[in-house]
């Protein structure tokens, strides 16, 4: 596996964003609820609850109520969880238009969730970004 990269700039250049395939679902849960997490893309344990991010897939199955429908882009740089400026510059892109994004940074990989119907728009916005500071 590469050394992860803090350097800004070569982040925004190689920041190579993928929008997964499918629908992806927040739910809160109470705390004590039951869980495999073969089944979640995420979890953060809140005072009010449990969030869990799934598949739609997943949703169908146990019932929970959908608190956002979301679609799913990874940043497959092997992003530093200590570098600055990534999540502000695609954060303010995303802004620019108009779409709102949650994110959540993994050890290897920066994942944006997106309202679903926005996907494809919040792709080019990536790539744009990216395709914008490879040309300075």
């Amino acid at each position: 596996m590469s050394q992860p990269e803090n350097d800004l700039a070569i982040l925004l250049r190689t920041m190579q964003p993928e929008l997964h395939p499918g629908a992806y679902a927040f739910v809160s849960l109470p705390p004590d609820a039951d869980v495999s997490l073969s089944e979640t893309i995420a979890t953060f344990r809140e005072t009010e609850g449990l969030t869990v991010v799934v598949d739609e897939e997943a949703v169908a199955r146990r019932g929970w109520p959908v608190l956002f429908r979301a679609a799913w882009i990874t940043l497959t740089v092997h992003s530093d969880l200590a570098a600055v400026g990534l999540t502000a510059a695609f954060a303010r892109a995303l802004g620019a238009a108009g779409i709102s994004c949650n994110v959540m940074a993994a050890a290897y990989h920066d994942h944006i969730f997106v309202p679903f119907d926005d996907g494809p728009r919040a792709l080019d916005a990536l790539v744009a970004l990216q395709r914008d500071a490879k040309h300075g």
